[in-house]
């Protein structure tokens, strides 16, 4: 029997996930663009299934792209070993505090370093790599090419305290298949370790997994606090440590049970052309321009591996489920953590890629406490980059529904007094409003939709049945009413 414990890679994961009717199997489908339209149907179904591509065009049986891994709350649930019946409510009530507490608890799980493990079963070295003798997808028709890292996580370290980072940066296979450029943006953990290895040897360390269990992609994908590392906050998820190897040629460390990992240097002077690349932000962004560029010189992988694709796009795409989930508890607790009272609820909309929208549900205790929260979450770290719209709503308001939070700015805020702008703050280069050659700046509003604090007493009442009233009626004739609401 397959449960919780006993997934330890990508394998169990699927097995699990499949044990549950949570996967389905897509055969014959061809590397350029068909797996990459594929999952982009099924992303926009409800609650889309995991889908793992085999029989892929140009590959042998058993080389297989795995895509929507966390696109749904079950599995979402079960990556995040809260459990495996969770539907979107119950996900984030057992999240609750939880990122809190597996930043603290992350130091008691520091790696466990091990002399080998599946990843070793095949080593390519030097004039034997080539990134294209697996099912690299080219995902979008416009790309600019094939992109082996989507749903990775790319390690990098720090050259001073030697904590690692974790993140999921792009990776464009360059120069037929010897090589993968890695897009990070600047603000990041990982471009910050890269800038000062530079400093430091004039070259920087990295290693990269390309499948894994999606836990790994959840840590690389969010914003775990800068000096903790991701492959210790992931131990503290999994109340275990995770096993690595150390990298032949960097000393850097590779999940040991990943499918496929590459490793290398990255150098200032080695760049290649890199992009369009279907963004996020639901456009071909960021153009074409040279990117840091990994002269590939080591391949790990076990037989038959899976890559774990995460592709992005106009939501709803791969992860833009998993990220508004994790961002939203992420924020919560960092909210809560200011000291501010009263916080009811917080959520990331997926429509604006779990970043660049976000809703914030408060218990008003006095004047001003409506703007302080929506500042407040504006500039959290958790929550500052490219995010647009910060909307403040009253506790009778649920956050995660876009209609209840339009509804609440359209009745409760004025738009002269009620909306304001913060300058200047941090945006990305994949911003579509970006302009070319011009510093990734973006603008930010805070709007109050909470009823006037003048006003509280007097405000109208909403017209709608009570809580109470809705759950007897729902009770009492479930098969027309749906058994829930």
């Amino acid at each position: 029997m397959t449960s919780l414990e006993d997934i330890n890679d990508l394998r169990g994961w699927l097995a699990l996930a499949d044990k549950l009717g949570e996967v389905r199997t897509l055969s014959g489908a061809h590397w350029d663009k068909e797996i990459g339209a594929a999952s982009e149907v099924n992303y926009k179904r409800p609650s889309p299934p995991a889908l793992l591509f085999d029989d892929i065009v140009d590959y042998r049986p058993g080389q297989r792209v795995l895509t929507a891994s966390m696109a749904a709350s079950r599995r979402l649930g079960m990556t995040l070993r809260l459990g495996t019946d969770l539907d979107d409510r119950a996900l984030v009530e057992a999240l609750r505090t939880k990122p809190g507490e597996w930043v603290a608890n992350a130091p008691d799980y520091p790696v466990r370093e091990v002399p080998t493990g599946p990843v070793r079963e095949n080593v390519l070295r030097d004039g034997d790599v080539d990134l294209l003798d697996f099912p690299v997808p080219q995902w979008h028709e416009a790309d600019g090419g094939r992109y082996i890292g989507t749903g990775c996580a790319v390690f990098t370290t720090d050259p001073e305290t030697g904590v690692v980072n974790a993140g999921a940066y792009r990776m464009q296979v360059q120069n037929e298949g010897r090589a993968a450029s890695i897009n990070i943006e600047a603000g990041k953990h990982g471009a910050a370790h890269v800038r000062e290895w530079f400093a430091r040897e004039g070259r920087a360390p990295v290693t990269a997994s390309l499948g894994h269990d999606p836990l790994l992609l959840v840590v690389a994908g969010t914003e775990v606090p800068g000096g903790v590392s991701e492959l210790e906050y992931a131990g503290a998820v999994l109340g275990r440590p995770v096993d690595v190897i150390r990298g032949e040629v960097t000393g850097l460390p590779i999940p040991a049970t990943s499918e496929l990992a590459v490793e290398g240097w990255l150098r200032p002077e080695r760049r290649e052309q890199e992009g369009p690349f279907g963004e996020w932000t639901g456009y071909y962004s960021g153009g074409i321009e040279p990117v840091l560029t990994l002269d590939v010189e080591r391949v790990y992988h076990r037989n038959d591996p899976i890559l774990l694709g995460a592709p992005p796009g106009k939501p709803p795409h791969d992860y833009s489920y998993m990220r508004s989930v994790m961002k939203s508890a992420m924020i919560q607790d960092a909210l809560v953590r200011t000291g501010l009272p009263g916080v009811a609820g917080v959520w990331a909309h997926e429509a604006g890629g779990g970043r660049q929208l976000l809703a914030v549900a408060i218990r008003q205790q006095y004047a001003g406490h409506a703007r302080q929260a929506g500042y407040l979450a504006s500039q959290l770290p958790a929550a500052a980059y490219m995010n647009k719209f910060v909307v403040v709503v009253d506790e009778d308001v649920d956050p995660r529904s876009l209609n209840d939070v339009v509804w609440a700015m359209c009745t409760r805020t004025d738009p002269a007094d009620d909306i304001e702008t913060m300058r200047r703050t941090w945006g990305s280069r994949v911003d579509p409003l970006k302009e070319r050659d011009m510093p990734p700046f973006n603008t930010r509003a805070v709007i109050d939709a909470c009823r006037p604090w003048t006003r509280l007493g007097q405000f109208p009442a909403v017209a709608e049945a009570s809580r109470e009233l809705l759950d007897r009626v729902t009770r009492r004739w479930p098969d027309v009413l749906g058994g829930a609401w």
